[in-house]
């Protein structure tokens, strides 16, 4: 296992956040979000969070890498509901030559809702591993 669990609940500790609202389809018959749902919402901020850096994810894979992700952690604390507007605070907390991991903070109402954490292998464009280029170090690597 190369996530590490040590995912901070304090806002300012993230560098970006995006907010989503809870749709009715992510929701069961009491209104209360599917536990799946919030893998959909981590990767909709992360997209937005490297967006936010300058370096859209199509740009990314236009340049010959994907970021696959490795490993998942999620730690529900309290359920989002139907409409609920949900921040997802979005990091890097660290950055190793070919990995990486991001951590995030998930909130409604000023309330922690979840925690998680993913880790992503760069690759080339066949799917093979490989160390990121120097210009991803420094994007990733300073947010």
């Amino acid at each position: 296992m190369r996530i590490s669990l040590d995912i901070s609940t304090n806002p300012s500790d993230y560098a970006f956040f995006f907010d989503i609202r809870v749709r009715f389809a992510e929701t069961d018959a009491m209104g209360v979000a599917h536990h799946s749902s919030y893998v959909a919402w981590l990767e909709a901020s992360r997209v937005e969070f490297l967006r936010e850096l300058g370096t859209p994810y199509p740009e990314i894979r236009a340049q010959g890498f994907d970021l696959a992700v490795l490993e998942l952690f999620a730690n529900y604390r309290r359920s989002a509901q139907f409409d609920d507007v949900v921040r997802v605070h979005t990091g890097i907390s660290s950055f190793k030559a070919a990995t990486f991991q991001m951590n995030y903070l998930l909130v409604v109402e000023g309330e922690v809702c979840a925690l998680a954490a993913t880790v992503h292998g760069v690759v080339d464009a066949t799917g093979r591993a490989t160390r990121a280029p120097s210009w991803m170090r420094e994007l990733l690597a300073g947010a």
